[in-house]
């Protein structure tokens, strides 16, 4: 066992794999909050508008979801501009990474949401503009944080799936989690020690994800 994950030291497979695990992490977290905003913004626009803006809602979002999240990240890698407002974009497959994974992202927060604010009775809407409440009002207040609460276990899976899908960014070299596991599977001259390295990789995912869905479980409105 001391040379099983040779030319590596154990402590040194497991560092590694946690530094990708944190690149990991920093990706599908910024991309969680960002498809968050956006993805409320493009949700409410579709459920509440029936002109041009609720029609261009429909369109990124129908389009967005039938289109693999690979393809995103590779078309945002290679169009990113390596310079913007004449400042030179700092780490450009990570920021081009996040990007795509937020437009990809949004468009699932965006349909779930929308599912949440159809199952809220008219009444509710009714008894709001009573009252004389408006639109923005009656939405912030009243509307959304009912309709959070119907959709948190969906939009919570959304998110454990953005987190699992980071690992498609190591196409365009970024060192997370997957990448890592790739780089010292190389290293390897036995395929027990291949095994035995993705089964620690998954185990990294699986306590993560589940750390996710536990908490998710635990907040209360």
């Amino acid at each position: 066992m001391k040379d099983f994950f040779t030319p590596f030291s154990t402590m040194e497979v497991l560092v590694f794999l946690v530094k990708g695990l944190g690149m990991t992490l920093l990706i599908a977290i910024v991309s969680i909050l960002l498809s968050f905003v956006f993805g409320s913004l493009l949700g409410i626009a579709r459920f509440s508008s029936k002109g041009l803006l609720g029609k261009l809602a429909a369109i990124y979002i129908d389009s967005v979801r039938n289109i693999p999240l690979l393809l995103f990240i590779l078309s945002f890698r290679l169009m990113f501009p390596s310079y913007i407002l004449g400042m030179k974009i700092p780490n450009k497959p990570l920021v081009s990474s996040i990007i795509a994974m937020t437009v990809f992202t949004s468009a699932m927060v965006a349909e779930i949401l929308r599912g949440g604010l159809n199952s809220i009775p008219k009444g509710q809407w009714e008894a709001a503009t009573s009252q004389g409440f408006g639109f923005w009002h009656t939405m912030i207040h009243i509307i959304l944080p009912q309709a959070i609460k119907k959709i948190l276990v969906p939009l919570m899976g959304q998110f454990v799936t953005c987190l699992k899908d980071t690992s498609f960014c190591q196409v365009v070299g970024i060192s997370e989690l997957m990448m890592n596991a790739t780089i010292i599977m190389g290293k390897f001259k036995y395929s027990s020690q291949v095994i035995v390295l993705y089964i620690i990789v998954a185990l990294m995912y699986y306590f993560v994800n589940v750390s996710v869905l536990a908490v998710s479980r635990r907040i209360k409105f």
